[in-house]
């Protein structure tokens, strides 16, 4: 039994020790602070809809609350999410390892300190293994319409299968790099050789000796493009633009630091807060008026201005917009990589794409193969799903000119509904773990406040929702990402859909606790009365 799950048992023995006035206290307490509900306590059906880390955390956190009649849906056979499905050479992830993982369930055996894809992927297997999530989970079940029906208070979920379910609440996890974006250029359907994207890499397809293009560099290439060199007979790599690429402080976890952190939890704990605080605090370089932005900027024009050479000219290694404007990448290999006689990159705007190769600037360039490094459509969100609120309401119109949400959690006129890593949740400079815990507590708390309210279902009110996000937009113009550079953090128009307008912490003050001023709901159900719910009794023995 981990140590998560033996503090559910003893504030569970705890909370059923306390007297009824103050255990009804208890319950108010925000997110998973509050004791677990009591036993027989009729609970809403649940669907989370994702596997990675937004919904397994989900999943932990609702079993730690006392409820157990949640599914937790997944389209694919096995879970993990982007972990799961970005899966190229050398994937890895840019943020520390003992801070991308879940607080609640710590991994103290961490070989590096940037965890690679594969280390990733075990931990969040292991998660559901650990708190018992097993059970819980749906593979090969894709929900592709939710429609909430106001009469009865509940949603109505089609899966691609062709089956149907009523739930009560609906967590979507499907985050915002779920779907692949591959550029519409013309004569790609007439190419002869083998196209995919790295996010759906062709394994069977080898690569050795070929003639390689890569279109896009961004943070995934800069990752694959090494491990490719060497290996390929060419690579030529299509830039749009150059990227910020600074050094990359990996290395192995000794065994007296594993050992550490296993026999003194506190100490890990305390190296994960530091590594909070210190990202934290590089908020600056993302804000106007900031005194350190234009000294990282020099740093970096210094830094990238000494590489410039016959071989590395200006356009190849020096960005043409602010420092932060699009995510700040680490790699030890990218530039000593470029310089290999075997990689060359080409600025020139791609034209079109013949049966041998790309055409770019007017030059053919030979190729047999295409790795698409062009990211994902991150401002889609809940896409290709159809979702229908109350009225009708399509989401999906609604956001048509970008999407928006109340603190990128709740929609007004989708009762019940939450977002997980939502629209304007994402970060530049920070741990998406930390921002994913948030909203799960937050759900969480809306969650219980509905068992101990009675009532079906609550909607964040529209002037909340407005106010919230005008907020939001004012903050957004004092950042970086207001400049006009292209990113997958705005819309084609220039909207910013997918940032979060502070630092983390901000975040979570906003998100400690549900203001009940914001959201309406229907009376209490006529058979709910206090800490029953109009929901169904189920047997949650474990």
């Amino acid at each position: 039994m981990t140590d998560s799950v033996r503090l559910t048992s003893w504030t569970a023995r705890l909370g059923d020790r306390l007297p009824e006035p103050l255990r009804r206290r208890a319950a108010r307490l925000p997110g998973s602070h509050a004791p677990p509900l009591a036993a027989g306590t009729p609970t809403p059906r649940v669907a989370i809809i994702g596997s990675g880390f937004g919904g397994l955390g989900m999943g932990v956190r609702l079993r730690q609350a006392g409820i157990e009649t949640f599914t937790i849906h997944e389209k694919a056979d096995r879970l993990g999410g982007t972990w799961r499905d970005n899966r190229y050479p050398g994937a890895a992830c840019d943020v520390p390892s003992h801070l991308y993982s879940l607080s609640f369930a710590p991994k103290a055996d961490w070989s590096r300190r940037f965890p690679e894809q594969p280390e990733i992927l075990d931990y969040l297997e292991s998660v559901a293994d650990d708190f018992g999530l097993r059970p819980h989970l749906a593979f090969g079940s894709e929900v592709v319409e939710a429609a909430f029906d106001e009469e009865q208070g509940c949603w109505h979920l089609a899966f691609a299968d062709g089956s149907t379910d009523d739930v009560d609440v609906v967590v979507s996890a499907t985050g915002q790099l779920n779907r692949p974006h591959v550029p519409d250029i013309p004569g790609l359907d007439d190419f002869a050789g083998t196209a995919f994207h790295s996010a759906r890499w062709d394994h069977d397809h080898d690569l050795s000796g070929r003639d390689v293009a890569v279109i896009g560099i961004g943070a995934s290439a800069i990752q694959f493009v090494p491990e490719l060199a060497g290996t390929t007979g060419s690579l030529r790599l299509f830039q749009r633009s150059a990227n910020y690429v600074g050094p990359k402080p990996d290395g192995e976890f000794s065994e007296r630091a594993k050992w550490a952190f296993a026999r003194f939890p506190t100490l890990q704990r305390l190296y994960r807060a530091s590594i909070w605080a210190r990202f934290e605090a590089r908020w600056s370089l993302f804000t106007d008026g900031s005194r350190t932005a234009p000294l990282a900027q020099k740093a970096f024009d210094k830094g990238l201005g000494e590489l410039v050479s016959v071989d590395l000219p200006g356009e190849v290694v020096v960005p043409d917009y602010p420092l932060g404007c699009k995510r700040i990448l680490i790699s030890n290999d990218w530039y000593p990589t470029l310089l290999r006689p075997d990689v060359a990159v080409i600025t020139e705007p791609i034209e079109r794409i013949v049966p041998e190769g790309v055409v770019a600037g007017g030059t053919t360039h030979p190729v047999d193969t295409i790795v698409f490094g062009t990211g994902f459509q991150t401002t889609g969100f809940l896409a290709p799903m159809r979702v229908t609120g109350r009225a009708g309401r399509d989401l999906h119109d609604g956001w048509a000119a970008g999407a928006e949400a109340h603190l990128g959690i709740t929609v007004s006129g989708f009762p019940n509904l939450f977002l997980l890593y939502g629209p304007n949740t994402n970060l530049g400079h920070n741990s998406i773990v930390f921002m994913l815990e948030r909203q799960i507590g937050y759900a969480l708390t809306c969650i219980r406040d509905l068992v101990e309210d009675g009532l079906p279902w609550r909607d964040v009110r529209p002037e909340a929702q407005a106010a919230s996000n005008r907020r939001l937009v004012a903050e957004l113009d004092r950042t970086v990402w207001a400049a006009g550079c292209h990113s997958w953090y705005k819309t084609a128009s220039g909207r910013i859909t997918n940032n979060w307008s502070g630092p983390s912490a901000r975040y979570w003050l906003r998100t400690v606790r549900r203001r009940s001023e914001d959201f309406d709901g229907p009376g209490p159900h006529p058979s709910a009365g206090p800490r029953r719910g109009p929901f169904t009794m189920v047997d949650q023995t474990p």
